[in-house]
C-alpha cells in the first residue's frame, strides 16, 4: 500500500516535471494556438475530475441524508471556491498572456509571478489527490485503489502541458533553460506537499470526507473558470480550445470509468 500511495502522490508531480523538460527540446516559444489547445485540454480534465472523482463520490457518501444528500457537496464546493478566491487575492501572481498582475502589489519579477500563478493553481490538485488517497487508506468503501489511480493519472496528464507552458514561457522571458526547467519543476512541488498534508490530517478529515471531496472540486473549478478557460480563449477566436476541452473531459471520464 505504501508504495502505491507514494507512486500516486508523485505521479502528478512527474507530469509537471516531464512537461517542464520540454524546454530542453523545443527551440522556440510555444505559439498561441498550441497553448490554447493544451490549456483547453487541461481544463477539460480538471472539470471531469471535479465531477466524477470528487463531487459524485461526495454525494454518494452522503446518501444516508436522503433528499439532503446534496448538502455536503454544495457546502464543500462553495468553501473550495472561497478558499481559492482568498488565495487569489492574497498572493501576487501573473497569468499567461497578460501584463496585469493580480493580488497585492509586490516588487516581484515577472517570471516569479508567472511561477506563483501556476503554483497557486496546483494547490487544489494536490488536495484532491490527498483527500481521495486518505479516503482509500482509511478503507472507505466508496473510494477504490483504481479510482485514486485514475485521478492521479488524469491530473498528471493535464500537468504535462502546464509544465511545458510555464517553462517555455519563462524561457521566452529570457530565463536560461536550466532555470526555466527548475522553476517549472518547483511550481509542481506544491502538489505532493498539499497531498501529504491532507493525508497526515486523515484522522481529522475523514468524518468530513464528503465536504473535503467537494471542497477540492470547488477549488479546481475556480482555477478552471478564473484562469484556464480565459487563457484558452484569449486572442483571435478559435474553436480549438473548446474542442480540446471536450477531449480532456472525455479522457478523464474514460479513465475514471475504466479504472474506477
Amino acid at each position: 500500500m505504501v508504495r502505491n500511495v507514494l507512486a500516486e502522490l508523485l505521479l502528478p508531480f512527474l507530469g509537471t516535471s516531464l512537461g517542464a523538460g520540454c524546454v530542453f527540446f523545443i527551440k522556440s516559444e510555444i505559439n498561441r494556438t498550441v497553448q490554447r489547445v493544451l490549456t483547453g485540454f487541461a481544463a477539460g480534465v480538471m472539470v471531469a475530475a471535479s465531477v466524477w472523482s470528487l463531487l459524485v463520490p461526495a454525494m454518494e457518501q452522503s446518501a444516508d441524508m436522503g433528499r439532503l444528500a446534496f448538502l455536503p457537496a454544495v457546502v464543500g464546493f462553495w468553501l473550495g471556491i472561497l478558499f481559492l478566491l482568498v488565495l487569489d487575492r492574497a498572493i501576487p501572481h501573473l497569468h499567461q498572456g497578460t501584463n496585469q498582475p493580480e493580488g497585492p502589489h509586490a516588487r516581484l519579477k515577472r517570471t516569479t509571478m508567472l511561477v506563483l500563478a501556476v503554483t497557486l493553481h496546483n494547490i487544489p490538485e494536490g488536495m484532491a489527490v490527498g483527500v481521495v488517497l486518505a479516503g482509500w487508506i482509511s478503507g472507505n468503501s466508496g473510494i477504490t485503489a483504481a479510482g485514486t489511480l485514475a485521478l492521479s493519472l488524469g491530473i498528471a496528464l493535464q500537468n504535462f502541458p502546464e509544465g511545458a507552458i510555464i517553462s517555455m514561457s519563462l524561457r521566452a522571458e529570457g530565463t536560461g533553460k536550466g532555470r526555466a526547467f527548475l522553476y517549472g519543476v518547483l511550481s509542481g512541488v506544491v502538489e505532493p506537499l498539499a497531498a501529504m498534508l491532507t493525508i497526515l490530517a486523515a484522522g481529522l478529515i475523514l468524518p468530513a470526507l464528503p465536504y473535503l471531496l467537494s471542497f477540492a472540486a470547488g477549488a479546481m473549478i475556480y482555477v478552471v473558470v478564473e484562469e484556464l478557460i480565459p487563457e484558452a480563449s484569449v486572442g483571435e477566436h478559435s474553436n480549438l480550445g473548446t474542442l480540446f476541452f471536450a477531449a480532456g473531459f472525455a479522457v478523464m471520464l474514460a479513465l475514471d470509468v475504466a479504472l474506477g
